[in-house]
């Protein structure tokens, strides 16, 4: 095990996308019109203060878990949330909750109220006029009977909790509407409810509507009163109209046509059926959120897939457009219903128009991928499928300093499945499209990013809508995969394993049917409504191996949970399924060591049988003998995917539902390495150019930069002090506008050339900046990473010295930081015990500084040749050494020469600057001696003659400074309204000559040796007004027996 200190202190930085995942949780702030929160359903809790520009997430670090399946604000104290954890819309990537929470300060800070069984929670209504005594409606657990089920209270803010409503082990409570004109009138809907991996099975005995006219102390089931559909009851949404409190409206999944939209004008004593509108209950399952107008009886909404609205008391509905589709919820103002937060598949979304426009979806990073591949290009792309998205391609960096929405491409249109970018061709990907493409069982895309087309190539285009019967059967995320071997050779799998060896134009089955394609687990989800959408599609192969080391072999793992390999490409198969493993185990990753043949790594998982143990093996003989490796892995936290690190054998990282673990010992021994990531799915991992590249289910994309700190802990834990050594680093120049840096304590908006960034900034004590974005991916930091630990903290300064392959100093840094901010210069090194990171931009040492100026700044030092270069690190004496390679970008045709060139340049230019600012700085320094001794005459004769000497010589010295520098700029406004001196001039040609990896032009040389010449002119100029006036009056001052004149 390695102290944890070690990868506590690891930064994971968030790329994107911004286009939002599923929500199915909203709330208001009742007094701050432009106050709004929503819970994604993997992603937390988020905040906007500005009516949905922009979100911010204010759960990280105090939830243990990050699905919310509902969110309320006290009606009386706005102050106080509570959030709910567990979408209650079990669907097949449900993740679970831990119970509730509460903030009493508007989501700054949140407690665990406990409640941590009930695992999905569906609603919570809070007391209008006590924020203490709140209603919940607890599904329980998705998979198997608990009896943490039904509607819980609480009369003292969630300390205590009591189950006022429970009808049994398999069913548990959804959905809840109060009354706001008596909160004692309470509606509440149970539901019957199994999600497993082949079905969802909704209705039963279970499921009912439920009335209490005592706040919750006792209960009435009215599912059986006049009027409500007789026979088995499904999912059930209810809402009491405030504007009409004996209308209560409820809407039911029930048998065959009686399911729809029912109403009652009695608070339910007799129900009427007011529509049968299919489409108001397409999906009940999943959907089933009806929602009362809270001032016009008549008005109600039905959220679905579309969204749906009627002001006729429910006759009639047309539909009411919201930015995305697969509605779950809404939330009308009930003092102005024009104020709205609605939610679906696509994100949350606030309209303060009564819903004729809403603000964007592309503004929150809580996407859910499936899984993440990345090409061979520099910089490397990241792909994703994103659920009830599109496929999409982000870049790992940009030139910008933000990822932004702009710089990412849809490709293809695959919501579900793996996607893999051709070896070698990145414009060519494969993209599995189930549910989101036309093409049959399993909507296979190539598509070309030269043309953007899409060609549909799947391996059997026929329908899959009647069940899993079919002796063709593709899951929801089925395995493609390129030969490492050959890239013209492409295998995919659905129940069978198929190859293409002509880009998809023709398949050839090379297995049997590798499952164990049980019956009973191939029917279709019901039993009230059958859901044939192609998510439960069971009994196929889950992951596969396409051997790096021997061509031919291939290994699959299948949702049922058998295992084979094939040694021939798929002339025959062996079954080498771990002979303890249970039938029915989803094998969730097989994944090759990159170091040895025939060492495989799996993962699998029974969180849908109610077991949410980790399942983690490892075999070097092809599966012949099995592992098990899931020591240190907690009891209650399934894993998704394994991979080992490329470049040490035995440095493992699985991803869980809760987060990522490391082990450096070949699985013998695991441990958190969550570091800045949020809790939430991890659903895949891979390693790419020593980053380590996350694809979670909530949370978009996260990169790991730079793991070669793991790799030389995998060695053994140093002992003492320690500097890592630094990763090679492309040595790129900043954008034109990365120099904008805004201010700390709000938002500042990125300059990118027309695209959006919006940041906040962290100025930290050691000089560096740093931008977070709100609503674009971080991009990677600028610069070489130094990582290095510190047994203890030191007593004395630590000093990094950069030097070259020479052995010549390039520059160097102290942690000795000084107290006051205006003492300070450049950046700074950490001396905390523990892991300390230090980002060298890459630059030589900064110019002089110009006196008495707060806009003028200094020249900064251009970037340093690519080359060999030494990290020197010095500790109470000893010092620690360690070499890196900065390296051309890739992408950039330029010879070392044009750069140094460039970089000769730039020197030379900085050169005059410091000797622009010297001569500034003696013609101030001696203006301010000259005004001192201004304010010391007395007057006289002699006065009055050395009064004149100081003018003489004070016009001379301004005469020479107003042609070195424009004192007047005081601001940017300044710049328009003077004009520009030498010194403006010169500090204006940098940019010019560094703005690309390139040697300079010409005119650069040229106008460079022309402000050069004045330089000369002017400093030449100073000098003689040192020896003359100046000098002339120090002979004055000297003759009368005064101080002289210090220059």
């Amino acid at each position: 095990m390695i102290d944890s200190s070690y990868l506590s202190a690891l930064k994971y930085r968030c790329i994107g996308p911004t286009r939002g995942g599923r929500v199915v949780a909203i709330a208001a702030d009742p007094v701050e019109r432009s106050t709004f929160y929503f819970g994604a359903v993997a992603g937390g809790v988020w905040k906007t203060d500005d009516a949905g520009l922009y979100w911010e997430n204010i759960s990280d670090g105090q939830m243990g878990t990050a699905s919310v399946g509902a969110l309320a604000v006290a009606p009386s104290d706005p102050n106080v949330i509570y959030a709910g954890m567990g979408e209650s819309t079990i669907r097949i990537d449900v993740t679970h909750g831990d119970g509730m929470y509460r903030s009493t300060d508007g989501g700054k800070t949140w407690s665990h109220l406990g409640l941590k069984e009930t695992r999905h929670i569906g609603e919570i209504c809070i007391h209008p006029e006590d924020p203490d005594t709140v209603w919940v409606a607890a599904l329980g657990h998705s998979a198997k009977d608990n009896a943490e089920r039904g509607v819980y209270r609480t009369h003292d803010g969630g300390k205590t909790w009591a189950l006022v409503l429970h009808v049994a082990e398999n069913a548990g409570a959804v959905d809840l509407s109060l009354d706001p004109t008596n909160p004692r009138i309470i509606f509440a809907t149970t539901w019957e409810a199994r999600r497993n991996f082949w079905s969802i099975n909704s209705g039963g005995p279970g499921s009912g509507l439920w009335r209490s006219f005592d706040g919750g102390d006792t209960w009435e089931n009215i599912s059986t009163n006049p009027g409500m559909p007789e026979g088995t009851l499904g999912k059930i949404g209810v809402s009491i109209s405030p504007a009409q409190p004996d209308r209560v409206w409820a809407l039911v999944e029930a048998e065959g046509r009686k399911r729809g939209l029912y109403r009652s004008d009695n608070r339910g004593d007799d129900w009427e059926k007011v529509s049968s509108k299919a489409e108001l209950a397409w999906r009940p399952w999943y959907y089933m959120h009806v929602i009362a107008h809270p001032t016009d009886p008549d008005t109600v909404y039905v959220m679905d897939m579309k969204a749906w609205k009627s002001i006729d008391g429910g006759k009639e509905f047309e539909e009411f457009h919201t930015p995305h589709g697969d509605n779950h919820d809404l939330w009308i103002d009930p003092n102005d219903p024009h104020r709205m937060i609605a939610c679906d598949d696509g994100g949350a979304f606030v309209s303060l128009n009564e819903g004729r426009s809403w603000s964007t979806i592309y503004n929150q990073l809580t996407a859910q991928f499936y899984h993440v591949a990345v090409d061979d290009q520099y910089p490397y792309m990241v792909y994703g499928t994103q659920q009830d998205n599109s496929s999409i391609a982000v870049p790992s960096r940009t030139h910008t300093g933000a990822i932004t929405w702009a710089d990412c491409y849809a490709a293809g249109t695959g919501e579900s499945g793996y996607i893999a970018p051709k070896p070698g061709d990145p414009n060519t990907v494969m993209v599995g499209a189930i549910g989101s493409s036309p093409g049959g069982g399993d909507s296979l895309q190539k598509y070309d990013h030269v043309s953007k087309q899409i060609q549909l190539i799947s391996v059997w285009p026929e329908g899959y809508h009647d069940g899993n019967s079919s002796d063709i059967r593709f899951q929801w995320t089925y395995p493609i995969v390129y030969s490492p071997h050959d890239a013209e050779q492409l295998y995919v799998a659905g129940n069978k394993v198929f190859k293409s060896t002509d880009e998809g134009q023709s398949w050839e089955t090379i297995s049997p049917d590798l499952t164990h394609a049980d019956p009973e687990t191939m029917g279709v989800s019901g039993p009230l409504t059958m859901d044939s959408a192609g998510a439960e599609m069971y009994a196929t192969i889950f992951s596969m191996v396409v051997s790096a080391h021997r061509e031919g072999v291939l290994m699959t793992g299948s949702d049922d949970g058998r295992v084979h390999v094939s040694t021939d490409d798929g002339g025959s198969w062996a079954e080498v399924t771990p002979p303890e493993m249970e039938k029915f185990t989803q094998i969730t990753m097989l994944a090759e060591s990159p170091h040895e043949d025939g060492a495989i790594y799996m993962t699998a998982a029974r969180h849908k049988h109610g077991d949410y143990a980790p399942y983690v093996y490892k075999t070097t003989d092809l599966g012949q003998n099995w592992t098990a490796i899931t020591n240190g892995l907690p009891a209650d936290d399934f894993c998704r995917v394994i991979r080992e690190d490329p470049k040490r054998r035995g440095l493992l990282y699985v991803g869980t539902e809760l987060g990522v673990y490391v082990s450096f010992d070949d699985g013998d021994n695991w441990q958190p390495m969550q570091g800045n990531l949020p809790v939430g799915p991890v659903y895949d991992l891979v390693v790419k150019n020593d980053d380590l590249v996350i694809g979670t289910h909530g949370r978009s994309f996260w990169i790991l930069d730079d793991v070669t700190p793991l790799h030389e802990l995998a060695e053994g834990e140093p002992a003492g002090d320690h500097l890592f050594k630094p990763r090679d680093t492309v040595r790129v120049p900043e954008h034109i506008f990365a120099g904008f840096w805004g201010r700390p304590g709000g938002k500042n908006y990125h300059v990118t050339l027309g695209q959006n960034a919006t940041f906040l900034l962290e100025e930290q004590d050691t000089g560096h900046k740093v931008k977070h974005m709100i609503d674009a991916g971080d991009d990677v930091p600028h610069g070489v990473t130094i990582n290095y630990f510190l047994d203890g903290a030191p007593s004395e300064p630590i000093t990094l010295a950069i030097t070259d392959d020479d052995g010549g100093e390039v520059i160097s840094f102290t942690s000795d930081i000084p107290e006051e901010k205006k003492d300070r210069h450049g950046l700074y090194l950490t001396a905390a015990e523990g892991m300390n990171t230090f980002l060298w931009p890459m630059v030589l040492p900064d110019g002089p500084k110009m006196d008495d100026s707060e806009f003028h700044g200094r020249a900064g030092g251009p970037l340093v040749l690519p080359g060999a270069y030494t990290a020197t690190l010095t500790v109470s004496g000893t010092e620690m050494s360690q070499s890196f390679t900065l390296v051309t970008d890739p992408r950039i045709d330029v010879t070392v020469d044009d750069l140094r060139e460039q970089q000769t340049l730039l020197l030379d230019i900085q050169a005059t600057i410091g000797r622009v600012v010297d001569g500034v700085n003696t013609c101030r320094r001696i203006t301010a001696q000259l005004d001192g001794w201004r304010d010391r005459l007395q007057g006289g004769d002699e006065s009055e003659d050395l009064g004149d000497a100081i003018d003489a010589a004070r016009r001379a010295l301004a005469d020479v400074e107003g042609s070195l520098v424009q004192a007047e700029f005081k601001s940017e406004g300044d710049t328009l309204n003077y004009r520009e001196q030498l010194f403006e001039k010169l500090v204006g040609l940098p940019p010019v000559v560094s703005s690309a990896d390139s040697a300079p032009t010409k005119q650069s040389h040229d106008v460079f040796a022309k402000l050069s010449g004045q330089a000369d002119e002017l400093l030449s100029k100073l000098d003689g007004v040192l020896a003359g006036e100046v000098a002339n009056l120090n002979s004055t001052l000297a003759e009368s027996g005064m101080d002289i004149v210090g220059t």
